[in-house]
């Protein structure tokens, strides 16, 4: 139940992420598509300068909910499995590495968080943005190092998976530290946020729920929940109907933040309006005054 738990709270963590992050950037394009910069955090739109909470709330919860992860992870790391290896070292290291992960992004958060409110550590976006690429980098070789070594099938298949979400996210990130003007590359960043949020969710469902485990999949008797994977498959053609599964839903998810996607730009285009985005016109009509002034003009001076 713990870590079904933990699962949904960093579903709820990266989807509201991402979506906050697709929604602002989306949002300073349409206002000012020619003067788009990527940001690495956005404040609230509401917030004054003055009121330092509401400004960098999203850097607060954003810090808040690492610091909770990492705790997770490290206490994750001294769980026992005792009907499959009992506290193994492999177990405690890919839990370590996680931990690892998870302490990179805090320490950038706070960075940035320092950077932004005072002037002791400057720290650039496209600085910014190349750390991040490679701490997701390292997310993608942890995940997938952790997926080798599992002792259960779907387990190993989800750690893979969230392995290819992160090398997106790293990829995305690096060609914002050379190109911060491309608005699909920020947009990409926050999709692929949500994607990792979607799966955190759809790991935790596939491993600890009953109702969405694969027919021919089970859950171990007297293993605690959460640790090296508790679902195994017993035939080999349980494994392979349970990946392909694990494939389509992932496909649905690819769908269902593409959806999002145009969702949030429909809503956010409305809301801006679409006049934003090719400049104001509010001069022709004075130009076309002005024409007919001018016109007029001439048929007085020649009646004259």
């Amino acid at each position: 139940m713990a870590a079904l738990i933990y699962q949904i709270f960093s579903s709820s963590a990266l989807l509201s992420l991402g979506l906050y992050h697709l929604i602002c950037t989306t949002r300073n394009h349409l206002k000012s598509p020619r003067e788009y910069v990527a940001k690495p955090y956005h404040p609230l739109p509401f917030s004054s300068s003055s009121n330092r909470l509401l400004k960098y709330l999203q850097l607060y919860l954003l810090i808040l909910c690492l610091f909770i992860a990492l705790v997770h992870q490290l206490l994750v790391s001294s769980d026992a499995d005792p009907l499959l290896k009992g506290r193994t070292p492999v177990h405690r290291f890919t839990s370590l590495q996680a931990a690892a992960v998870l302490f990179c992004f805090l320490i950038l958060s706070i960075a940035l968080l320092v950077s932004d409110a005072t002037s002791l550590l400057p720290l650039p976006p496209d600085l910014f943005f190349a750390v991040a690429s490679a701490i997701f980098f390292l997310q993608y070789s942890v995940s997938s190092s952790s997926a080798a070594v599992q002792t259960s099938d779907l387990q190993a298949k989800c750690d893979s998976v969230a392995a290819r979400i992160s090398v997106l996210s790293s990829a995305l990130c690096l060609v914002l530290a050379f190109q911060p003007r491309l608005f699909v590359v920020d947009a990409g960043l926050g999709a692929s946020i949500c994607l990792q949020g979607l799966w955190a969710l759809q790991t935790g469902l596939s491993l600890y729920v009953d109702a969405f485990i694969p027919e021919g999949c089970h859950k171990l008797l007297d293993v605690v929940s959460g640790v090296e994977g508790s679902t195994k498959c017993d035939l080999e053609d349980s494994k392979l109907r349970a990946v392909a599964i694990l494939d389509l839903v992932f496909v649905l998810h690819v769908l269902l933040v593409l959806l999002i996607f145009i969702v949030v730009y429909a809503a956010v285009a409305r809301t801006v309006g679409t006049r934003n985005r090719f400049g104001s016109y509010e001069a022709l009509p004075t130009a076309a005054s002005d024409s007919n002034h001018i016109q007029m003009k001439a048929m007085t001076g020649t009646q004259a």
